[in-house]
């Protein structure tokens, strides 16, 4: 029997545990294909990739470098229409009292409302979006 999808918002808040971040505001964006996090800090050495996430001034920010052996670069179009390559990670997101393996790219989104932008490749087959809805697992 096929599992019934679940209604999100289009803001809902993530925790993302193999990156050990929790409280995370995430934007819900059907228009954009990939998910990304916010990441400064970039270094690819010795087939390794280094990184800080999110901005000293988020409340779940740790001045803590995290490394991984497992990533790829990948051709994206950014909202503007520009294209640029960014690296990209598997992680893992619980949203909604779901656990769901998520594929990242990391970007800088320092402008930006929310530090993730969970896309429409993570959404399809798990989730319908609601966009007169926000934060529905807090109600």
């Amino acid at each position: 029997m096929k599992k019934e999808k679940t209604i999100i918002g289009r803001k809902e808040i993530a925790n993302f545990p193999e990156l050990k971040l929790n409280h995370i505001h995430v934007k819900i964006d059907t228009g954009a294909y990939t998910s990304s996090i916010h990441c400064h800090s970039i270094i690819e050495k010795d087939d390794k990739l280094y990184c800080n996430l999110l901005d000293p001034d988020h409340h779940a920010y740790k001045d803590e470098e995290l490394m991984f052996e497992q990533f790829r670069q990948k051709r994206v179009k950014s909202s503007n229409g520009a294209v640029e390559n960014r690296y990209k990670i598997v992680s893992t997101v619980e949203l909604l009292g779901e656990t769901h393996k998520i594929d990242l790219t990391l970007t800088d989104r320092k402008n930006m409302e929310t530090p993730v932008l969970i896309g429409r490749k993570f959404l399809t087959k798990k989730y319908i979006v609601d966009v007169s809805k926000k934060y529905t697992h807090l109600k």
